[in-house]
């Protein structure tokens, strides 16, 4: 077997299965053992690990890191810079039975852009991850929107606190601010359960600023 590239510079492993037509961006890695369906739309500089599932229709953004042995099911969308830690599991169907066809019926979850999935969590379909947000290992999230920048722990995942856009779990200062040790940048609640960066644009990318 050999190595297969396109002319847009995207690499597969030898033992991947890539089935076109697909978009797959540049810079983007495939490795051992993975299967990507017709109709997937992947974005550039992707990176997937050993034995990864990407099914037809899954779209996914630019500079997303997927773990092994993570599937990704017809339904599922992931925003730019998302992070899916080892053995982490999607769904795509709420009730699902093996002699009922329910095909017609996915249901969309929806990952957005910088939140990160710890290894072994389960996201139930219809779940809705807001930006930053981190999902601790082993973690379930049943149902509903995930806030921006929240901490989900336990099951099911519950608010355990706010993380920084860097990852680093923040808390309040005397005059209601929280800091990140990292980049130090500013945090506040707009609103109960809401949390802004008052530093930078939660859409905006990181790149070239130094952080």
């Amino acid at each position: 077997m050999t190595e297969r590239t396109t002319e847009k510079s995207w690499y597969s492993h030898p033992t991947a299965l890539v089935d076109e037509p697909v978009q797959i961006g540049a810079g983007t890695k495939i490795w051992h053992f993975c299967h990507v369906m017709s109709g997937a739309n992947i974005g550039e500089r992707c990176s997937f690990g050993q034995n990864v599932f990407v099914g037809a229709g899954v779209r996914i953004g630019t500079n997303v890191k997927v773990q092994n042995n993570v599937s990704l099911y017809e339904g599922v969308e992931l925003e730019d810079d998302v992070f899916c830690g080892p053995s982490c599991v999607f769904t795509n169907v709420i009730n699902p039975r093996s002699e009922i066809v329910r095909r017609g019926q996915y249901q969309r979850t929806l990952v957005r852009r910088g939140a990160s999935i710890g290894a072994n969590a389960t996201i139930v379909c219809g779940s809705t991850i807001g930006r930053y947000a981190f999902v601790g290992a082993g973690a379930v999230v049943s149902k509903g929107e995930v806030p921006d920048y929240a901490l989900m722990l336990g099951v099911p995942a519950r608010r355990k606190g706010w993380v920084s856009r860097h990852g680093h779990v923040l808390e309040a200062g005397a005059d209601g601010i929280m800091r990140c040790p990292e980049s130090g940048f500013r945090y506040q609640e707009a609103s109960p359960g809401v949390l802004r960066c008052l530093d930078w644009d939660e859409d905006k990318p990181l790149a070239g600023t130094g952080q």
